[in-house]
């Protein structure tokens, strides 16, 4: 199954790797990445594969929103298929 990982916080240095090395750690292959800074802020949207992930989807979405608290950072992750159909018109 693929998902949509979106980051959005205040810049620093090390986003990228944490939020990596977490997915990573759960055999979830990054399959393509976005980044940008505005003004400081900091955005990253990943498409993923969670095909290889072994637990519950619910208990991957704690762990990053956790991570994101963490991090003081907002870290989401949604299905890419309710991204779809939330984003048709």
């Amino acid at each position: 199954m693929r998902a949509i990982v979106s980051v959005i916080g205040l810049d620093r240095v090390g986003i990228t790797a944490e939020v990596c090395a977490l997915l990573a750690e759960n055999k979830i292959n990054i399959l393509d990445i976005n980044q940008t800074v505005m003004s400081g802020f900091f955005t990253m949207t990943m498409l993923v594969d969670t095909s290889a992930y072994t637990q519950a989807f619910s208990e991957l979405r704690q762990a990053l929103s956790q991570k994101g608290q963490d991090m003081q950072l907002s870290i989401e992750i949604q299905r890419e298929d309710i991204f779809t159909a939330m984003h048709t018109i």
